[in-house]
């Protein structure tokens, strides 16, 4: 069974998101929630072994959170 690559959803646009490793049948759907926290997960398309972010927009203002 292949090993996908799942990052949590933050709740605000400052948290990391974490990643996990989940075991999954090549033909199932994505899952959307983790199997055991239930916690808002999606699934990330990596390229070799570097993870791609989405470095979408931030809800901080100018792309950069002021905690960081």
């Amino acid at each position: 069974m292949p090993t996908y690559i799942y990052e949590s959803v933050p709740e605000s646009c400052c948290q990391e998101p974490e990643h996990y490793e989940i075991e999954q049948a090549s033909d199932a759907a994505p899952l959307t929630h983790h199997p055991e926290t239930n916690i808002p997960i999606k699934r990330v398309v990596i390229a070799g072994s570097e993870l791609i972010k989405d470095k979408g927009s931030c809800c901080c203002g100018n792309g950069e959170c002021s905690n960081e």
